[in-house]
């Protein structure tokens, strides 16, 4: 009982933030808090789903009316952005599973559900056969990186997942499925530490080298990349019970777990340099641990524990180390690092940390349908 305590009142103070919080942001997009109070990305920023996640999660839980209407105008917001088309990405996931598939998901909209397909259908449309991966950024984004594929788009696959079951059409499926396996083949070390850049002849497919991206170096071990891809591959697993999907997001948990430090909340890049260990990153640590709990779910009972007890002990922390619950701070969890390596925004509030905090801390409290 002793521990359901403190995941029950950080669910008590997320819910009364987040309450208060929606009275300013409405349907804003945040991204990052500066000095106190989440900024407003433009529609159409890769982070734009995270606070319509936020705010169906909750909602979820207390039918607040007012969350979801918050949430259902900024789906709407995004419509643009996803008739516009030309500067659609592999991110289509991250904005569209978290506002029209859980729009959908939650109230049964048919509108949420056509938009969730027409958003995989361009994930899709994505795919180099030759290569066997989903293209990551466009030249807008990236100069020249036609051959270029990442990490965290194993969190955006899901999305194809989805539409393969809700039209009964494993089109989308094969193709989650061969990205899925590049992503074995080519992102996880042997040691589960995982690459953020893969960069293959667009014409060929042929691999030709790795990126530091936004890790230290090529061969380093960039911690979120590494929480991506214990979670994305649990996902994969759950869709198609794959057993190298889940093998697979246990070595990278396993590297994980074994490189945290005492509070359990990991640097920006797990073999950064000792003077660059300050700047943590709270986001990887909630998406890893919300990742955890998926991956236990699906391991026989000697198991288990190792994956839930990590995950609670890295909640634990963010909860009472981490946590921003006084009025002078909208975030809920602080000291997440968006891209070190371009000095950008470092030891700072940021929107999917508190996503996949708020997530994963439902987890706990028994709920155990996902959005993704």
């Amino acid at each position: 009982m002793e521990n359901k305590i403190w995941y029950d009142e950080a669910w008590e103070k997320i819910n009364t933030k987040v309450d208060r919080i929606s009275n300013r942001i409405q349907d804003g997009f945040p991204h990052v808090s500066i000095k106190g109070q989440y900024n407003n990305e433009r529609c159409g920023w890769w982070t734009d789903g995270f606070w319509p996640g936020i705010l169906w999660l909750v909602y979820r839980e207390t039918n607040n009316n007012k969350l979801s209407k918050y949430a259902v105008s900024c789906e709407k917001k995004l419509d643009t952005v996803l008739n516009d088309f030309i500067e659609l990405h592999h991110d289509v996931g991250f904005i569209w599973i978290l506002s029209s598939v859980a729009h959908y998901k939650v109230l049964e909209d048919q509108d949420a559900r056509k938009k969730g397909l027409i958003a995989a259908s361009h994930l899709a449309g994505r795919f180099n056969i030759k290569g066997n991966f989903i293209r990551a950024w466009t030249n807008r984004v990236a100069s020249d990186s036609q051959g270029w594929a990442i990490i965290d788009c194993i969190m955006n696959i899901p999305l194809l997942f989805w539409a393969s079951e809700e039209i009964n059409d494993p089109r989308f499926k094969h193709i989650a499925m061969a990205h899925v396996d590049t992503v074995l083949k080519e992102f996880i070390r042997e040691d589960g530490s995982v690459h953020h850049i893969i960069c293959f002849n667009p014409e060929t497919g042929e691999r030709l080298e790795a990126l530091g991206g936004q890790g230290y170096s090529p061969d380093s071990a960039w911690s979120r990349g590494v929480a991506w891809a214990i979670y994305g591959l649990t996902i994969a697993y759950s869709y198609t019970r794959e057993k190298k999907y889940l093998e697979g997001a246990k070595r990278a948990a396993h590297y994980f777990i074994s490189n945290l430090p005492e509070d359990k909340v990991p640097c920006w890049d797990f073999r950064a340099p000792k003077n660059q260990r300050d700047a943590k990153d709270s986001s990887a640590a909630a998406c890893a641990a919300s990742g955890m709990i998926e991956i236990s779910k699906y391991v026989d009972e000697y198991e288990r524990d190792l994956y839930i007890d990590a995950a609670k002990d890295i909640l634990k922390s963010l909860y009472e180390n981490y946590g921003a619950w006084d009025e002078n701070e909208e975030a809920l969890i602080k000291m997440g690092t968006v891209n070190y390596t371009n000095n950008k925004y470092i030891n700072t509030p940021i929107i999917y940390g508190d996503f996949f905090f708020v997530e994963a801390i439902l987890k706990l409290r028994g709920r155990q349908e996902l959005f993704w």
